[in-house]
């Protein structure tokens, strides 16, 4: 099964910056982070109840439909790369009429 993207971004996060806790507006897709730059020490956690860690090189993938908050607490930026893909369990013709976000 081939996975269709439909909309990608650069995150930058300067220290002490804190998203407080937000949905992403629909569960039809899929949020994958890529981590470009992560600071040590530190961690740049995402989640509650549950917390996620960004590594270098590694694609975390969360459905951000789900409220969650986001903090950066180490001493310098962190940077990742944001790619939306659709939900797995959507048919293709679901895929087809929805409207990308």
């Amino acid at each position: 099964r081939s996975i269709n993207t439909y909309g990608e971004a650069f995150s930058v996060m300067q220290p002490g910056t804190h998203v407080w806790p937000h949905t992403g507006p629909t569960n039809c897709r899929l949020r994958m982070h890529l981590g470009l730059v992560i600071p040590t020490p530190g961690e740049a956690p995402i989640g509650r109840p549950l917390t996620f860690t960004w590594e270098e090189g590694k694609v975390l993938i969360f459905d951000d439909s789900f409220e969650h908050e986001v903090w950066q607490e180490a001493d310098s930026y962190r940077l990742i790369f944001i790619v939306d893909v659709w939900h797995p369990e959507l048919t293709q013709y679901q895929r087809q009429t929805l409207s990308p976000i």
